[in-house]
């Protein structure tokens, strides 16, 4: 293996190319990403980098001179057009070529759009990227009313940043509830509560039917599909991402809710691998395929490809975690909730300080805290080390986290 080239100067695809020097792979690394400058951290975008006193500085990555230090050689401002598996390269938008003897896919995913009529207007955006993150910053210094469409984790993200800047704030979700594809019920539903107490106008099973414009033509109000019109001079769209699988699919390769791989990662060419967003992976933890969308499975995933072409086949079988900052409250997720588990809260809700444990068949599944990054901790020990907890011992009045992990720790 002389060459590895990664697509994508996102997470996945930078820690990819950090750990296969950090595993000793000597040979030409390259790595092509579409967004111009260094690769940066997204996920501060819809946080801290929000904040009213932030100067409009990010995170990179990596350091400028870390790419060079480590014979890679970054590629910016350049799209990979065409996977050439024949020739064993990649076309580029200039029409330059990157050879490869292994490929790997980072290339992640981008935002869903809205058809509705208005969803054009001036002052609707999106929040993918640093220029996203930098328009909204600027506008809402002047605004006053901004209306969220989606209650997701980027949606309430900003919705609870955005209320520093003293605005006034309505949230529009179509579901019952807000986050509901990520959380247990009872979180979901205690989030709801919380989100409304600070301040945000949370309306739940609404959806939006169009935009209206002002006299300078951008966007006035949002108008639901009850009919209610909230003003709104400001809109931010969250309501989720699509996996970039073109160009996997014009070069042949499997694909379906995202790049189709094996337990090793690797697609349905032997010589190509993808990870992060983009992937759809046979998880031992959902029991099926799954696309994760997470700094951690980015991480995680570049990791293991780095072990697969340095050290030979294994199965990627790490634990997923997620976590998620909405203003005072720390949401922290490990393990994988179905939809038809039980629950048990442990400590009280009350004091913002609390876990929920899901249970999938009466076994310990899934582990959601707020402010509570100790049991975390625990959790993801008792979700790998095993054995597990039951849903009969965690309903036990006296039942205990701590006391959970010491009794399966070995004598």
């Amino acid at each position: 293996m002389n060459a590895v080239a990664i697509i994508g100067g996102g997470q996945a695809g930078i820690q990819a190319a950090a750990s296969l020097r950090q595993e000793g792979y000597a040979g030409a690394l390259t790595v092509i990403a579409a967004e111009s400058g260094i690769p940066y951290q997204r996920p501060p975008l819809s946080k801290e980098f929000m904040k009213p006193e932030q100067e409009g500085n990010v995170l990179s990555l990596r350091e400028p001179e870390f790419y060079a230090d480590h014979g890679i050689d970054l590629l910016t401002g350049v799209r990979a057009e065409i996977i050439d598996r024949a020739a064993h390269s990649v076309v580029l938008d200039n029409a330059d070529r990157v050879s490869y003897d292994r490929l790997v896919l980072a290339t992640g995913t981008r935002n869903r759009q809205l058809s509705c009529a208005g969803s054009e207007l001036p002052g609707i955006h999106g929040l993918r990227e640093l220029r996203d993150a930098m328009t909204l910053q600027e506008e809402l210094r002047t605004a006053r009313n901004v209306v969220v469409i989606g209650a997701g984790f980027i949606g309430l993200e900003f919705a609870t940043a955005a209320l520093a800047f003293g605005v006034s704030v309505t949230v529009l979700e179509f579901a019952p509830r807000p986050m509901g594809r990520a959380l247990t019920p009872v979180m979901s539903e205690w989030f709801a509560a919380e989100l409304r107490s600070m301040g945000i106008d949370l309306r739940l099973n609404e959806g939006i039917r169009e935009f209206t414009s002002g006299p300078d033509g951008r966007v006035a109000a949002a108008v639901s599909t009850t009919g209610d019109t909230y003003a709104a001079d400001l809109v931010v769209v969250g309501i989720g991402v699509i996996p970039n699988v073109e160009l996997a699919e014009a070069s042949g390769l499997a694909t379906g809710n995202g790049i189709v791989v094996d337990e090793t990662l690797r697609s349905s060419d032997p010589d190509i691998f993808a990870i992060g967003d983009c992937a759809s992976f046979p998880s031992i933890h959902s029991g099926g395929m799954i696309r994760l969308e997470s700094v951690q499975n980015a991480t995680d995933q570049a990791k293991h490809v780095a072990k697969v072409l340095t050290a030979g086949e294994r199965p990627y079988a790490e634990l997923p975690w997620f976590y998620t900052h909405q203003g005072p409250l720390r949401l922290q997720m490990t393990g994988l909730p179905g939809t038809d588990e039980d629950y048990v809260v442990l400590g009280d809700p009350g004091t913002r300080r609390f876990s929920v444990l899901g249970f999938r068949d009466g076994v310990l599944a899934a582990v959601e805290s707020v402010n509570m990054p100790g049991h975390q901790n625990i959790g993801r020990r008792l979700l790998t080390t095993g054995p597990s907890v039951t849903l009969d011992q965690a309903r036990e009045p006296r039942f205990d986290l701590r006391q959970a992990l010491k009794a399966t720790a070995p004598a």
